[in-house]
């Protein structure tokens, strides 16, 4: 196998798992402060929507990832005023999050459907572009995907070597605790769910705006489920998201290329080899934290009421 063809692939691999890095990064921020939002499906798709419609009418890139962007914000706000201003249950309130996306992206996709624009613009840097291996892996992807690692590097950062990111971890393991401390409770949840509905319309908007691009109704195709899995999966560490994020990315591109070559067995069995891969993966980690207890957030999921 030469090393163009090596390249090719793990290209490809990194394409694919870009959209589950962005949006699973902002559901572990989330769900660090201690609160679960299994919305995260519905902000990417109405992301998509939104992203590719503001796309094709300004005709640029920059402003559909932004309205992308804007699209999952507006959602996640609906969700923060619910779950965290109101304290309504947040998984009955996430889902109907979910069903509200998709109905959304779906009347403002309407008018969309079929049409096709260029794809993002790739980094083409002169020499380093063009080396052989590493030139277009390294030096070549579009700007999705370069945020996406920063969005990594950043998160990571935050919540382990800044104040800020100490008192988010502690209101998600103790948010009675921070409470009584004096800090702001509901306002770093709110924040918080505002950062992973913004992550959420980013990783919409790239998969119709770099990925494909093109605007398909339920394009999504259950990435916003994965993104969820990946959080636990990842024992919400920002490293291990970017992993299983490749390893789902790696499972994407392994059956195209199964379908690809014909290798006889039914298409929607391999269409189905990612996510199946996906419960694989979740099922021997349950395995080997048996023993050693779960790391979540201790207050993942538990409405707020303060004190009186």
């Amino acid at each position: 196998m030469s090393l163009d063809l090596v390249q090719m692939v793990l290209a490809t691999v990194l394409a694919a798992a870009t959209p589950l890095i962005i949006a699973a990064l902002g559901e572990l921020v989330t769900e660090r402060a201690g609160v679960l939002n299994l919305g995260v499906e519905g902000m990417m798709v109405c992301g998509a929507a939104i992203g590719f419609a503001a796309a094709v009418e300004s005709g640029s890139t920059l402003v559909g990832a932004l309205a992308g962007i804007g699209a999952g914000m507006a959602l996640s706000a609906l969700f923060g005023l619910l779950t965290v201003g109101l304290a309504a249950n947040q998984v009955a309130s996430g889902l109907a999050l979910t069903i509200l996306g998709l109905g959304l992206s779906g009347l403002v996709g309407a008018g969309y459907v079929g049409l096709k624009r260029e794809p993002a613009p790739h980094l083409h840097l002169p020499v380093l572009s063009d080396l052989p291996g590493i030139g277009r892996l390294v030096f070549g992807q579009d700007g999705f995907v370069y945020a996406g690692i920063a969005l990594a590097l950043g998160v990571s950062w935050f919540l382990w070597r800044t104040r800020g990111g100490l008192i988010l971890r502690a209101i998600g393991d103790d948010h009675t605790a921070t409470h009584s401390l004096g800090l702001s409770v509901r306002g770093v949840r709110f924040l918080a769910v505002l950062f992973g509905g913004a992550c959420a319309g980013l990783a919409g908007a790239y998969l119709s705006l770099a990925y494909t691009p093109f605007w398909a109704p339920a394009m999504t195709a259950g990435r916003g489920w994965i993104a969820l899995a990946l959080v636990v999966f990842a024992s919400w560490r920002p490293a291990r998201v970017v992993g299983g994020a490749i390893l789902f990315g790696g499972a994407t591109v392994l059956q195209l290329h199964a379908q690809a070559s014909g290798i006889g067995l039914p298409g929607q069995l391999l269409s189905a080899l990612p996510y199946l891969a996906t419960i694989l993966a979740l099922v021997l980690l349950s395995l080997g934290r048996r023993r050693g207890g779960s790391q979540a957030p201790a207050a993942l999921g538990r409405d707020f009421t303060p004190h009186r």
